[in-house]
């Protein structure tokens, strides 16, 4: 089945026949290996359209920024994050219509160019990628005078390789075959969690020294809700906005903990960083505990609240002395 020339009939389709406004998916981005959000209003403009290991964005981050009836072109992570947002009623599912494609990864730049530097040629100076195309489970990479053909599996996104939502749980509208849930457990989470607090503690601190306090993180997570952060208001002030590590790691847990119950893991912050600060394991540990304790998953279902968000009298409370 041709994804890409499904996705397009559809979306004309849907624009041709008014049942959305304005519909939301991936375009080829002006450099090789990334793709751009796409905004189409007009089915004339449908064959911009793409979908392929590239289209990496979160394309819920977005859904709030229009009216009207709005259209998502999304895959397992993208349509979980648009079912949390639908349940803690940032959009009405009245307004939202989701375009459901199975997805089985995207791909880690970060990787490419690790496996890419290994090679003589690129050591040399001629690094530059001009060029790439994904076919049949490779990724072939192109330069002035080089190519080289990549296993795609092997530079996957890491939130990629355990996911176990590659089919949006809740669509309007399938576009090619549900993938079955093949998730793997998170090798590094059983490691970290018989680590000692203190060295839990102390890999925080290494990891999140990294930190520029850019806020990308922030900015590209689709269930960071609030509209003033709390980093950014001085009366009070909760804490400063410096590089200093105690400000650092107090932004980080208060925003993983905002955003556990509702965080889909799919690893848009990671991807984002322009340091390389791996969210992922704390993200994952607080979603562990969430699945542990209150037995949810974040955006497979419409009836129910993020724990964090509702009360129930069973609720768990032997924290409290």
């Amino acid at each position: 089945m041709d994804i890409e020339k499904s996705i397009r009939e559809e979306a004309k389709k849907l624009l041709d026949e008014g049942k959305v406004d304005v519909l939301i998916g991936y375009k080829k981005g002006t450099l090789p290996l990334r793709s751009s959000p796409a905004f189409i209003r007009n089915s004339e403009d449908v064959d911009s359209l793409i979908f392929d290991p590239a289209c990496s964005n979160n394309l819920a981050l977005y859904i709030k920024r229009f009216e009207g009836k709005v259209g998502v072109i999304a895959k397992g992570c993208d349509g979980r994050s648009l079912t949390t947002l639908v349940v803690d009623r940032q959009i009405d599912k009245d307004r939202l219509f989701v375009v459901g494609v199975p997805c089985s990864g995207v791909v880690d730049r970060r990787k490419i160019y690790a496996k890419l530097d290994a090679c003589p040629r690129l050591r040399s100076g001629r690094g530059e990628i001009a060029d790439c195309q994904f076919s049949d489970g490779r990724v072939i990479v192109r330069g002035r005078d080089w190519q080289e053909s990549l296993d795609l599996s092997a530079v996957l996104s890491d939130s990629c390789l355990i996911c176990r939502h590659k089919t949006p749980p809740v669509y309007d509208l399938l576009i090619g075959e549900e993938i079955k849930e093949e998730g793997k457990p998170v090798e590094e989470l059983e490691a970290f969690k018989k680590k000692s607090p203190d060295e839990r503690w102390r890999f925080f601190e290494e990891e999140l020294s990294k930190c520029i306090r850019c806020y990308a993180c922030r900015q590209v997570c689709p269930v960071c809700l609030c509209e003033y952060c709390i980093v950014d208001r001085t009366m009070p002030l909760w804490f400063g906005k410096t590089t200093d590590l105690s400000d650092t790691i107090m932004f980080h847990l208060i925003r993983a903990y905002h955003t556990a119950g509702r965080c889909v893991d799919c690893g848009a912050c990671v991807r984002a960083c322009p340091v390389g600060v791996d969210f992922r394991l704390l993200n994952k540990r607080l979603e562990d505990e969430v699945k542990e304790r209150f037995g949810f998953t974040a955006g497979v279902t419409l009836g129910e609240p993020a724990p964090l968000s509702a009360y129930k009298e069973e609720d768990k409370e032997e924290f409290i002395m």
